[in-house]
């Protein structure tokens, strides 16, 4: 999934300095991803630790970490429900294809006319599916997480949700498939929210936080508004040209309340090592980051340069590399 901010590219970086400031084997802690997103870090730790606590205020992201966080044993009979999905017939009623697709007269053209109508099939399939008992929940979050990615692949965006293209790109007209969502294997149980993070901090303990918030000005409910749509699937009436959802606003999106809410965070957590991912074109400056935590116990701080792509806004979905500096706050709770 193409994300704002995705950590994929920086894991070893993270997954060396968490061994290092805490010790080599982590397999008796609990590691919390508070600001989990397409839960890749939390991914990268779970079979390493002995329980990890994923959390993010966005609905679709809960989904994805309910499938490859919460999802830890093999699910009987996935792959022929996938099946299932890929074979079914359009239908030219739903809510995605009349209101994000040009065949329903709404303007926008967030996916072709077929793959609205297969999206809406599939979500409404799925859904159908869970209402009589015929999946469980381990199965239900596995479909529909295959779906949301699946889905992503064949959107019509440049890069993020904020806008469509005004002609399909070439991505974006081939058929929808729906590929599964393969996630770890392994024994233990892990848990999975839905919720506020500075509210959640307060109802949850363990050894090693990960803090990942948003940190410059765009919300993430408003860029990926359709992955929202899909995974709730609830009707509403779409605002704008771009077909906006209602959705939450960050505070850790807002210069004026960044600061005030990360301290908050910082003083209620309940975790021994706090590791905060920031780089250096965030809301929040180094040394604002630094004198919070110093406040709160052992201070240190490592950082390494990466390369971070931003989509132009062309339809080719052209890319320009950034040199970044992503800083990995550390902090030693007393």
């Amino acid at each position: 999934m193409n994300y704002i901010g995705s950590k994929l590219s920086l894991i070893p970086f993270i997954t060396t300095t968490v061994e290092n400031v805490v010790g080599g084997d982590l397999s008796a802690y609990v590691f919390c991803d508070i600001f989990a997103g397409t839960g890749i870090v939390g991914r990268s730790f779970k079979t390493l630790v002995n329980k990890i606590i994923s959390n993010d205020i966005e609905y679709y992201s809960y989904v994805l970490n309910k499938n490859y966080i919460w999802n830890h044993r093999e699910i009987e009979r996935k792959d022929e429900y996938i099946c299932k999905l890929n074979n079914l017939s359009p239908i030219v009623d739903g809510f995605i294809y009349k209101n994000y697709c040009l065949g329903g007269n709404s303007g926008r053209q967030y996916f072709s006319d077929y793959n609205g109508m297969m999206i809406d099939a599939m979500r409404t399939q799925i859904e159908k599916w869970k209402y009589i008992g015929e999946i469980d929940d381990n199965l239900y979050y596995f479909l529909l997480c295959s779906l949301l990615e699946s889905a992503d692949k064949v959107a019509n965006t440049a890069s993020v949700y904020g806008a469509y293209l005004k002609s399909l790109k070439k991505a974006a007209q081939k058929p929808l498939v729906v590929t599964p969502a393969n996630y770890q294997l392994n024994s233990n149980e892990h848990e999975v929210y839905n919720a506020d993070a500075n509210e959640l901090i307060k109802l949850v303990s363990g050894d090693i936080l990960y803090l990942d918030p948003p940190y410059n000005a765009r919300q993430y409910g408003a860029n990926y508004h359709m992955l929202n749509t899909i995974a709730e699937y609830r009707p509403f009436q779409p605002k704008g040209k771009t077909g906006l959802r209602e959705y939450t606003r960050s505070k850790y999106c807002s210069r004026t309340t960044v600061k005030s809410k990360f301290e908050q965070l910082i003083s209620d957590a309940n975790f021994r090592f706090i590791f905060l991912s920031y780089n250096n074109e965030g809301l929040m400056s180094f040394n604002e980051i630094s004198d919070i935590m110093k406040k709160y116990g052992r201070y240190d701080v490592v950082n390494t340069k990466y390369h971070r792509f931003k989509a132009d806004k062309s339809e080719n979905r052209n890319h320009k590399s950034t040199s970044t500096v992503e800083y990995l706050h550390i902090l030693e709770k007393y």
